[in-house]
C-alpha cells in the first residue's frame, strides 16, 4: 500500500465519519422541521453556488422558454432549489421511520397499478425520476410486494464507506440492489422470477444512451429499462414522487406500457415522454442541476454514436444552435463548404449560423445547409460579441479561421463550447482543441476543414467525388476567374 492509497482512505473515512455523525443528527429531529431547515438550506444554496445556479436557467429555459417568461422560470430555479434541500433532508428520516408513519405524509395515486402487478405475478420494471423525495421508492416497493422481490439498479457511490451503508440501509428492508458495473443478469433473472426492479432514467447517459427527445430536445437517454422488459415480457410502470405541501407528498404511478409490444427505441422514447408529464406536474421537484442536454466531448454530432437517434412520428425539435466562424477570404469561405455541409448533417436538430465578414454574406446564401447569416461588424470585437448574445443562445462555436480574433470573439459572447486549432496564443480561449494530424505533403484546404469537422462527429467521406471529365469536348471548356 503507497502513500497515496493510505491517504485516500483516511480522506474516504473521515468524510465517511463525517457523513454518520451527519444523518444520526438529522435522524432525531421531527421531520417537518427537517423540510424547513432542508428549504433554508436550499436557499442558501441558490445564493452561494452560481455555477448551479447557472446550470439549473439554462436546463428550465431548454424546457420552458416557449412557455414561461423569464421571471417565471428563474422563480421555478430558485424554489427548486428549495424543494431539492428539503427532500435531500427528509429522505434521511425516510430511512428510519416506521411505514405506517411514513404514509401519513405521502398520498398514493394509482397505485393499484403496481399492486395488480404484485397479485399477479407480473413483471415490471419503474422508471423512476430524480423527481422529490426519490428515495422514498426504496422503502415503499418492499412494503407492498406480497413476497415477491423486489430491486434496484443503483450506480456505486465513490466512497466506499458510504456506499455499502447505503447498500445495507437499502436491502434492510427486502430490497435487492444490483450495481451497474456489475451487469444486468441478477436483474433478469429477478424479472423472470416475477418480480420487480427500478431503475433511474432521467440522467445523461453518455455515449451508450439513445438519443431522442426529452422536452423536444435530443437527449442522451438509457434505454436499459426498455431492454429489460423486452427480455423479459416486463410492464413499464412511470413512478415518481412529488411534493405536495410542506412535508407531504404524492407517489403517483403511471398506467403500465408492454414491453414486448414496440421497439427498445419506441418505449425509451415513450419513457421520456412519461418523464416529461411527470416534471411538468411538479417542476420545482426535478432534478434542474444535473446536465441533463449535456453537449458530448468530443463528438456532439451524433451521426457516429451506437445507438443513434429515435425521433417519434410528428416530433418538433429544438434547434441544437451551432455558431460556425467563417473564414475572412473567399477562397476560404469557399472551400469550408463541403465541412458546413457535414457538421449539418452531423444531427438533426442542427441550426447552422454563418458568422462572416459583410462582403462575403453573398456567398453563403447560396448554401442550403445555413440557417442564418450574421453579418459581423468590421473592426469591434466587443461588437461581434454583443451581436452574437443578441441571439438565441449558442450550443457551441467553431471556428475555421486560426486567429485569435476570432477565438476572443466567441469568448467574449460566452458560448459554453468552442472549438478550433490552436494558434496565434488563442488556447486559452477554446475549450475544445483537436488534436490536428500531420500531413505527408500538400494537403487541400478543404481537406483540413473536413478534418476538424469529422473530430466533431461528422460523417466525412475520405475522397471528393471526382471532376467531370473534359476531354471529350474540350473546346467547349470554359474557365474564368472572379478579380
Amino acid at each position: 500500500m503507497n502513500r497515496q492509497t493510505l491517504e485516500e482512505l483516511m480522506v474516504d473515512y473521515s468524510v465517511y465519519l463525517f457523513y454518520r455523525a451527519g444523518t444520526e443528527l438529522l435522524a432525531l429531529l421531527p421531520l417537518p422541521l427537517l423540510f424547513g431547515i432542508g428549504q433554508l438550506s436550499g436557499t442558501i444554496s441558490w445564493l452561494v453556488l452560481p455555477k448551479y445556479r447557472k446550470l439549473a436557467l439554462r436546463n428550465v429555459r431548454i424546457a420552458f422558454s416557449a412557455e414561461l417568461s423569464e421571471r417565471q422560470m428563474r422563480r421555478i430555479v430558485r424554489r427548486h432549489f428549495q424543494r431539492l434541500g428539503a427532500n435531500l433532508l427528509c429522505s434521511v428520516k425516510f430511512a428510519r421511520m416506521p411505514m405506517e408513519k411514513i404514509l401519513e405524509r405521502v398520498r398514493l395515486e394509482h397505485f393499484e397499478h403496481i399492486e395488480n402487478c404484485f397479485e399477479q405475478k407480473q413483471p415490471f420494471v419503474l422508471f423512476l425520476s430524480h423527481i422529490g423525495s426519490w428515495e422514498f421508492c426504496t422503502r415503499l416497493f418492499p412494503h407492498f410486494s406480497r413476497g415477491q422481490r423486489t430491486a434496484t439498479v443503483y450506480q456505486r457511490i465513490r466512497n466506499p464507506h458510504i456506499d455499502r451503508h447505503v447498500r445495507e440501509a437499502r436491502s434492510r428492508f427486502g430490497l435487492e440492489v444490483f450495481e451497474r458495473s456489475e451487469g444486468f443478469g441478477k436483474a433478469i433473472e429477478l424479472l423472470r422470477s416475477d418480480g420487480g426492479t427500478g431503475i433511474l432514467m432521467d440522467q445523461h447517459a453518455g455515449d451508450g444512451g439513445l438519443w431522442t427527445p426529452f422536452f423536444g430536445r435530443l437527449a442522451s437517454t438509457t434505454p436499459l429499462p426498455a431492454l429489460l422488459a423486452r427480455r423479459t415480457h416486463a410492464k413499464l410502470i412511470g413512478f415518481a414522487v412529488q411534493t405536495d405541501g410542506f412535508a407531504r407528498w404524492r407517489a403517483v404511478a403511471e398506467p403500465p406500457i408492454d414491453g414486448s409490444s414496440e421497439s427498445i427505441e419506441k418505449l425509451t422514447a415513450h419513457g421520456n415522454e412519461i418523464l416529461e408529464k411527470q416534471v411538468r406536474r411538479a417542476p420545482e421537484d426535478w432534478f434542474w442541476v444535473h446536465n441533463r442536454w449535456k453537449t458530448p466531448r468530443p463528438n456532439f454530432l451524433l451521426a457516429r454514436y451506437k445507438r443513434g437517434v429515435f425521433l417519434p412520428d410528428g416530433i418538433e425539435l429544438k434547434p441544437f444552435r451551432i455558431l460556425i466562424r467563417s473564414s475572412n477570404w473567399l477562397g476560404d469561405a469557399v472551400m469550408s463548404v463541403p465541412a458546413v455541409r457535414a457538421i449539418k448533417n452531423g444531427r438533426p436538430d442542427a441550426h447552422v449560423s454563418i458568422a462572416v465578414p459583410e462582403k462575403l454574406a453573398a456567398v453563403w446564401k447560396i448554401v442550403p445547409e445555413v440557417d442564418e447569416i450574421i453579418a459581423l461588424p468590421s473592426k469591434s470585437v466587443v461588437a461581434a460579441a454583443r451581436l452574437f448574445r443578441r441571439r438565441p443562445p449558442f450550443d457551441v462555436a467553431i471556428l475555421f479561421p486560426n486567429s485569435l480574433r476570432s477565438a476572443l470573439e466567441v469568448f467574449l459572447a460566452d458560448i459554453p463550447r468552442r472549438v478550433g486549432w490552436r494558434g496565434h496564443w488563442r488556447r486559452w480561449l477554446i475549450n475544445q482543441c483537436p488534436r490536428q494530424s500531420i500531413p505527408l505533403g500538400i494537403v487541400h484546404q478543404t481537406y483540413k476543414y473536413l478534418e476538424l469537422a469529422s473530430t466533431l462527429g461528422a460523417v466525412v467521406k475520405p475522397e471528393f467525388p471526382p471532376a467531370k471529365s473534359i476531354t471529350d469536348r474540350r473546346e467547349h471548356f470554359k474557365f474564368g476567374l472572379c478579380p
